[in-house]
């Protein structure tokens, strides 16, 4: 059967997948271009000089994204070039101004895109409360699209596949028919649009006029979704550039025109460009114009929210935001961070206002600061290969390319200064706190693997779908033998920090802790069938703060704990009582410190009723405070089993020390309870699939992973075996907390068994960690080895317990 490829086979496809949002900008931006140059009583002389000084920058820009796409085929684009020119900081700043962008991006789509209904439905201007219709519109939409973005990039793409098509034709039709009308005409460029009276408002224009090169990126992005070699896949991705951007360039010189003599910017009823369509469009055409507009702007909204998906998977997995953020929901996609941009632009909406020149200016700053940063990585490093070889032409394109970089540092400034008073300023806010943000988990969560930073950087930077002219760029690899980067080695298989201790723990003294409710009490069964099978004491603790001050409570709980210890001592184990005037965390530690206790026990409800303490703070101040295993019994309303049994032990393993520390215990256990023990291990490295460019490179990183931990687990395994175990290993799936309940449920385990570094505070708030997870998804009980560096971290010896 002949392979099936899901890449993207020739330049049309390209730009009909990557050019949703450079499309639908002529459908905007001439609103706030003739707005600005009506009231300068020079607007004839100054729209040509604006108009062809855009046209200008694209075609300078555009040739320079070829320089771009040769270099970095990875799918990081300009930001990939910029992090090799100019180090670290350049990602995160990329990032910082990234995350503003996409959310700009969608209030400017989703605004204009409710302009566009409201050019046809005029009583959507009218307010209520201080606020307009359309306000409403824009967030039940803006709802609907992060609901469809969440439901997968193929019912978004299903949903608006045909959007950006729509919108080239349109454009089309509309040069057409200008041509038609009015005869070819392109705009007049006078110099008096540079003379100091005008220039103000040429420049204000030119800038305006320059959100057409909003999404230009995305095409230095799709270099890695195409098929065929690197030299074949930069060239397509140029020629779909070319497809998109000449469309914008031409509709700006023969339809820029007609819409300068047809349309009125003093009427704020009706937007200029569905002023232009009535005026040219025969009809029904001019209807079918709006609908398609309206259809192609929310489709640029979607993207958005796709793109931010991409961001936020691509930093989860450079260690630059919490794991948590960029967690998948049911459709293998991260919802979070969509809601997240959703509430914000709902935010605006309602406080803002929905005319899309209010953001318009704030959402081109941020492009540029992008494009400006491409430019001088570009110009950077031309001026490094002229040193290994000097040329008249490389001059040239040296000296293209500092005009690239010069054009868009200059609209840069130049909004940035005009607006600044109007909401640029935020951006001194936002992005050195997003940028600190990103620094701060980096250092906590810790650097990832090569292997895993350049996979990031095709998530964090590749914007797949944008405009959903694809449906998927997912591949299960592209039959070019295509190589791992040079940055990228094999994948070592983990090293066992030292031979296998397999008898240096005992558990000799078990806690287990109650409220005098029946959820605590659930931990009763399977603590005194540990206890039984281990001949270790047990000690029931119960502890409040209030018990000083309420007596009757006091002597309640003492009776209760008498009761319960004297069932438990009928089966033959030790039993002890203790009741503390502290909070139960704070007791627990003083107890485990003066008694030498080997074993926390403590259910995931309490007394509140409510799932789970784990939730509520005690078990996590356990696994934070204490060095010893703490045991989390899952609690039932229908009761806990009277004969517990563990047959089964599921043991996670990363190769790391910390989770190396969870062997000894696992070897105790299965000798004790003769179980058989199942190693399990999920790669960090996720499945080709969940990438949408470089899938084949996505491939073989994975398969060295899986081939790495296989040896890895197959080593413990034998030195488990030689100790008289049953060992059993699993390497599967992509998402730790996730794969391990799922195997646990489909293995029947009794027991899992998990490490987890211990993290308080903001750390847990943000971070969380997979035993968390593990905790909240799974019903088996959760063995939990806290790995605290602050704390004491030898495991305990035959001696010493």
């Amino acid at each position: 059967m002949a392979r099936i490829s899901h890449k993207l086979k020739n330049s049309f496809e390209g730009a009909l997948a990557g050019g949703g949002d450079p499309a639908t900008s002529p459908l905007y931006v001439f609103g706030p271009f003739l707005s600005l140059i009506a009231v300068s009583g020079a607007a004839s002389i100054v729209f040509g000089g604006s108009v062809w000084l855009a046209v200008l920058t694209i075609a300078i820009v555009s040739a320079m994204y070829r320089l771009v796409m040769r270099w970095v085929t990875d799918g990081s684009g300009g930001s990939g070039l910029s992090e090799e020119e100019f180090g670290g900081w350049a990602v995160k700043v990329n990032a910082a101004i990234t995350f503003i962008e996409y959310t700009l991006t969608f209030l400017v789509s989703m605004a204009a895109m409710v302009t566009f209904i409201a050019d046809r439905f005029p009583l959507l201007n009218q307010e209520v409360l201080g606020i307009q219709y359309r306000a409403f519109v824009a967030i039940a939409l803006s709802l609907f699209t992060g609901w469809l973005v969440n439901r997968g990039p193929k019912t978004a793409s299903r949903t608006f596949g045909p959007a950006t098509g729509g919108v080239l034709l349109l454009l089309w039709l509309m040069i057409f028919f200008t041509i038609i009308k009015t005869g070819f005409h392109l705009p007049i460029l006078s110099m008096a649009a540079f003379t100091p009276p005008n220039l103000h408002f040429t420049i204000g224009g030119y800038v305006r006029i320059l959100a057409v090169m909003t999404g230009i990126e995305v095409f230095a992005n799709l270099v890695a979704a195409y098929e065929g070699k690197p030299e074949q896949k930069s060239r397509k991705a140029f020629q779909s550039l070319l497809i998109i951007m000449s469309t914008t360039a031409i509709t700006m010189l023969i339809v820029g025109p007609a819409i300068f003599t047809f349309s009125d910017p003093s009427n704020s009823n009706v937007s200029v460009f569905t002023q232009t369509m009535d005026k040219i469009l025969p009809a029904p055409l001019p209807y079918l114009g709006s609908l398609v507009g309206i259809f192609v702007l929310m489709s640029a909204s979607a993207a958005s929210a796709l793109g931010l998906q991409n961001l936020s998977l691509g930093l989860k997995e450079r260690h630059y935001i919490p794991r948590t953020f960029g967690e998948l929901n049911h459709y293998d996609v991260a919802s979070k961070p969509v809601w997240l941009e959703v509430g914000i632009v709902s935010f605006c909406f309602l406080f803002f206002g929905t005319h899309e020149e209010t953001y318009l200016a704030l959402y081109a700053v941020g492009v540029f600061v992008l494009l400006s940063m491409t430019g001088w990585a570009v110009t950077r490093r031309l001026i490094r290969e002229l040193k290994d070889k000097k040329s008249i032409q490389k001059y040239g394109v040296i000296i293209g390319t500092t005009i690239a970089a010069l054009l868009t540092t200059s609209a840069s400034i130049i909004i940035f200064e005009e607006r600044f008073l109007e909401g640029a300023w935020a951006y001194l806010l936002m992005v050195p706190a997003l940028f600190l943000m990103f620094s701060y988990f980096r250092s906590h969560i810790g650097a990832p693997t090569p292997e895993m930073d350049y996979l990031g950087q095709i998530d964090s930077n590749l914007l797949a779908g944008f405009g959903f002219g694809q449906a998927a760029f997912s591949s299960s690899g592209n039959g070019n033998g295509e190589a791992l980067p040079a940055r990228i080695g094999w994948i070592p298989a983990p090293v066992l920090s030292a031979q296998l201790p397999i008898t240096n723990v005992k558990f000799q003294h078990v806690l287990t802790l109650l409220d005098g409710s029946e959820f605590a009490a659930q931990s009763i069964p399977l603590t005194k069938y540990i206890c039984e099978s281990t001949g270790s004491k047990l000690t029931l603790l119960s502890a409040s703060k209030t018990y000083n001050s309420e007596i009757s409570k006091k002597e309640k709980i003492e009776n209760y704990l008498c009761s319960i210890a004297e069932k438990v001592h009928a089966s033959g184990v030790q039993v002890t009582c203790a009741i503390r005037s502290e909070s139960p965390a704070e007791s627990t530690k003083h107890l485990v410190e003066e008694q030498g206790v080997d074993l926390v026990v403590i259910t995931t409800r309490g007394a509140s009723g409510e799932k789970n303490w784990l939730r509520e703070g005690l078990s996590i101040k356990l696994v934070h405070q204490l060095n010893i295993p703490v045991l989390l019994v899952q609690v039932f309303e229908s009761g806990p089993p009277e004969a517990p049994q563990i047959n089964r032990i599921l043991v996670a393993l990363d190769g790391s020390d910390f989770a190396e520390q969870l062997l000894p215990y696992a070897s105790y256990l299965a000798h004790k309870f003769d179980s058989e023990l199942m190693l399990i291990s999920v790669p960090a490295v996720p499945e080709s699939e969940k990438y949408r460019a470089a899938a084949s490179v996505v491939s073989a990183i994975r398969r060295q992973a899986v081939a790495g931990m296989k040896k890895y687990l197959e080593t413990v395994a034998e030195q488990l075996e030689k100790d008289g175990l049953r060992v059993k290993t699993i390497v599967t799936g992509s998402y730790p907390a996730r794969t391990i309940v799922d195997v646990g449920k489909r293995e029947a385990v009794d027991l899992i068994m998990i490490s987890s570094q211990g993290r308080g505070g903001l750390d847990l708030l943000f971070m969380g960690s997979v035993a968390q997870q593990v905790v909240q998804l799974s019903d088996s009980p959760i063995f939990i080895l806290p790995i605290n560096q602050e704390l004491d971290q030898e495991l305990p010896t035959t001696e010493k317990v």
